[in-house]
């Protein structure tokens, strides 16, 4: 009997940039093994317990806050309430729910709103640890709709692989050994169009650091947790051609550690040839069509006690190249031959086990093992602006859907934020628009911690309390909108000093309560909560991040409204005229009717995106030889057109 599993596998490259990995993707998994439960039954009453420490299991889709222990497998499943924030549970449809179907597959999660939707999984021991992530599928026809979702699954930042379920009542598992560098693990399902994303089941299982290049997991439920400590699903293939062998007494290793833990059950179990002339022959080839690095562990253990006259030795050979010669499987102990580090390349793997000439019996093999490198080379973001930014969606309590990683991968950043992104660090908080977001209390200190951040707009919210002195201290912050909020007390004279300078663009307008320092009302329009009562104004940045050149050379935004209709239909009434006074450059607010093809033509066709926030997009411009910041409301927008008119109405009035 032969077991048959996949399973795709993550470690540390040394030549990675920091945040960078590569991925072990498993192909074929074959012990070959006859299952003998009954000897190891007492072994398992004893450890299934305390083996389940940090580990994670979710059944997707059960009512939230319940949980249970698996009947068959002994292992305690729980809703997925506390990992996720979105999605709608589900139950598959009756003529599905087989009785040799699997509990966790009876219900799905599902996620029809939004792109990206994220599980976050801590699990116990904590990061710079290896762990096996598996994620379990089977739509079932659990919408009543009767189609099959195709969508993507991402593990943190990187594509882990596609989601095709081949029919309804067929069950696909993915499976990851994962080196998690951060811990927060993140498994995301995203929409791609096809179809509305969904989960049966997720698995989280801590493994040792120091196992090889690792394991197995599996397309199939067959053996699993009760004989693996690490929760390994194990799957048989029988072949004619192959003789099985087994034994009920215990496999031991060679050494003091065993670092594979290949479970007994498997290692108990063999296959040789019926004719001792015939070579052992196994053929992989990895999916792609493309040349791979493969990693490949073969686990030997002699089951048969050898008279005096007979031997057992053979061969190794991969791709007509010898690997292993003259190998002696040892009696009643596991010996592993496998890869180098460098692993193999190539495009098709064949393995031929040849006895030798002295030998007597035919080769022998427990188990085998093959992988495919993958690698993952999107960083994650800096893990500082991770917990950063996390504490500020927690005391705040934003509601938007800011899940998995914030700025990465790019195409799925949160909204609301903008990052830097390169080829060598890992991505960075720059900019944080959280205006008309409901926000109450106090500024919060954690925003401190986002140390590249350039813009930072609190406006249009209920934030009290004093402006922090730590605002001042934030090195690379370019513009400080706070304006329309309860704030009180004085402006900090460094803020102040900043503004004066030319360093920072602030704006606080709209907080009655404020004042500059000794509680005289501040002089500086720029900074003043009467600025919007002047009539020579520096124009609030109201847009998201803007370049450098943008805040120091003109301070000037143009905020704009475009419903698209017509090419060339008038998009707003509004006339931006730019003079100087002795505090520099100001704008006055008078009519004017710019068309679409104008808008196209300020913005360089929509060129260059410098920010997305609550209303919509936010480009870059150029109007009379100034740089300006475009603000477009979008039909999707979270706040709405009134309110971006009131804004409007608030910086230009």
């Amino acid at each position: 009997m032969i077991y048959h599993s996949s399973l795709h596998r993550r470690l540390k490259s040394e030549k990675a940039c920091q945040g960078k990995e590569t991925v072990l993707e498993m192909a074929k998994h074959f012990p070959f093994a006859i299952i003998l439960h009954g000897a190891f039954a007492l072994t398992v009453l004893v450890h299934s317990q305390q083996d389940q420490l940090g580990f994670i299991s979710i059944d997707c889709g059960i009512p939230d806050d319940s949980s249970y222990k698996d009947g068959i497998t002994e292992i305690n499943y729980t809703s997925d309430l506390a990992f996720t924030e979105t999605g709608k549970n589900g139950n598959i449809s009756v003529e599905y729910r087989t009785n040799s179907l699997e509990q966790q597959f009876w219900t799905v999660r599902s996620f029809p709103e939004g792109t990206k939707n994220c599980y976050t999984l801590r699990p116990s021991p904590g990061k710079n640890r290896n762990y096996l992530i598996r994620a379990s599928f089977m739509y079932g026809n659990y919408d009543g709709i009767g189609k099959i979702p195709k969508f993507d699954l991402y593990l943190g930042v990187n594509k882990w692989d596609t989601v095709a379920v081949t029919d309804a009542s067929s069950t696909l598992t993915k499976e990851i050994m994962h080196l998690s560098l951060s811990e927060d693990i993140y498994v995301c399902l995203v929409n791609t169009g096809s179809g509305t994303p969904f989960v049966s089941v997720l698995e989280v299982r801590p493994l040792n650091n120091n196992t090889y290049i690792r394991k197995s997991g599996s397309l199939d439920l067959v053996e699993r947790y009760k004989d693996d400590v690490f929760d390994r699903i194990w799957q048989p293939l029988n072949l004619n051609i192959w003789k099985n062998i087994a034994t009920n007494l215990t496999i031991g290793i060679i050494g003091h550690t065993d670092y594979y833990r290949v479970p007994q059950v498997v290692m108990s179990t063999a296959v040789t040839k019926f004719n001792i002339n015939d070579p052992m022959f196994i053929t992989w080839t990895p999916g792609g069509g493309n040349a791979a690095i493969q990693y490949i562990y073969m686990h030997f253990a002699e089951l048969e006690n050898l008279q005096p006259n007979q031997s057992r030795q053979f061969n190794i050979f991969l791709n007509g190249n010898l690997w292993e010669g003259s190998f002696v499987p040892r009696y009643l102990n596991t010996i592993t031959v496998h890869s180098s580090p460098d692993g193999e390349i190539g495009q098709q793997f064949q393995i031929w086990i040849n006895q030798t000439e002295t030998s007597t019996l035919p080769p022998i093999l427990n188990a085998v093992e093959f992988y495919t490198l993958k690698r993952f080379l999107q960083a994650q973001t800096d893990q500082e602006d991770v917990d950063a930014i996390k504490n500020i969606k927690s005391i705040y309590r934003i509601k938007r859907n800011w899940q998995g990683d914030p700025c990465a991968p790019k195409d799925y950043a949160w909204d609301g934020l903008n990052c830097s992104y390169n080829s060598y660090d890992s991505p960075s908080i720059i900019s944080l628009n959280l205006s008309s977001s409901g926000l109450t209390g106090e500024i919060t200190p954690f925003i401190s911690n986002l140390t590249m951040i350039q813009y930072l707009d609190l406006s249009n919210n209920s934030l009290n309390g004093t402006i922090p002195i730590f605002l001042s201290q934030l090195p690379l912050l370019r513009v400080l909108i706070l304006q329309n909020n309860s704030l009180s007390g004085s402006i900090p004279k460094e803020l102040i000093e900043r503004s004066t300078k030319g360093l920072l663009f602030l704006s606080v307008g709209g907080n009655p309560n404020l004042a500059s320092n000794g509680g005289n009302p501040n002089p500086n329009p720029c900074v003043s909560s009467q600025c919007k009562n002047k009539k020579n104004i520096v124009v609030p940045v109201v847009a998201a991040v803007v370049g450098f050149a943008i805040l120091l050379s003109s301070g000037i935004a143009l905020l704009w409204h475009l419903k698209r209709r017509k090419k060339d239909t008038p998009a707003r009434e509004r006339e931006v005229n730019f003079v100087s006074n002795e505090q520099g450059m100001v704008l006055e607010s008078k009519k004017q009717q710019f068309t679409y093809s104008e808008v196209q033509s300020i913005t360089n066709n929509f060129e260059s995106v410098i920010g997305k926030g609550g209303f919509g997009t936010v480009y870059h411009g150029y109007l009379d030889g100034f740089q300006v910041a475009v603000k477009m409301l979008s039909h999707s927008s979270v706040q709405g057109y009134k309110e971006f008119q009131a804004e409007v109405g608030t910086n230009y009035s």
